[in-house]
């Protein structure tokens, strides 16, 4: 799990194909790797990566087909900035809220402007991810945990204050620019909740059988 809270960025400097998907090396001057180990998770971009290598200036990760044609991983290249976060631990402060690194699509930036020393931008996504986003909900846009100011049919806006832009790749952001997208955990079970409840009961579970279990008398 992750908070959304960028700890460094970090470049690209390898990006090959291996026996049909991708290995990648990632060089991060400001990570601290003292404390990760091989296996360890670290969100790249929002993208939850397990560490197969440790460097002294990085880590390397192997990109699965399924993650390469659901984020923007697709079209990254050699020299790419990203932003990264290792995993949070129980005693970690949740700055931002909760994050899986599971990247549900890809939004696109549709316009940019300042506001004040704020950036709005405006980001469309599909229609099936939109219902997920509420106004003054949270989103996670290539891994940095985001509050949604203003929605508008299969549009949201987002307000950057300038430390945020200073932190991350957010300032690197054009028109145009496809960002990973993971909605709200908690909009998600929701849904599976209420449709849960919606439907009949299939369960097994009877009073009887449970007063021959003892838990009842």
């Amino acid at each position: 799990m992750f908070t959304g809270i960028i700890e460094a960025t970090g470049k690209i400097v390898e990006l090959t194909q291996k026996q049909g998907d991708l290995a990648i090396r990632i060089q991060s001057t400001n990570l601290d790797m003292k404390d990760v180990k091989l296996g360890d998770s670290i969100a790249t971009n929002g993208v939850c990566l397990t560490v197969v290598a440790k460097h002294s200036d990085g880590f390397s990760a192997d990109l699965s087909n399924e993650t390469i044609s659901l984020t923007g991983f697709a079209h990254y290249k050699k020299g790419q900035t990203v932003n990264l976060e290792k995993a949070m631990q129980p005693l970690s402060r949740l700055g931002g809220h909760l994050v899986s690194g599971h990247v549900d699509g890809i939004a696109t930036v549709e316009s940019i402007s300042p506001n004040a020393r704020a950036t709005e931008y405006w980001l469309s996504t599909d229609n099936d991810l939109m219902k997920y986003i509420p106004y003054k909900g949270s989103v996670c846009i290539d891994g940095i945990s985001l509050t949604v100011n203003e929605v508008e049919q299969n549009r949201f806006k987002l307000t950057i204050v300038p430390h945020t832009a200073e932190q991350t790749t957010i300032a690197e952001f054009q028109v145009g620019t496809q960002v990973n997208l993971e909605v709200d955990q908690i909009a998600r079970y929701l849904e599976r909740l209420i449709k849960g409840a919606e439907q009949p009961s299939r369960s097994d579970i009877s009073m009887s059988l449970l007063a021959q279990a003892g838990f009842i008398k």
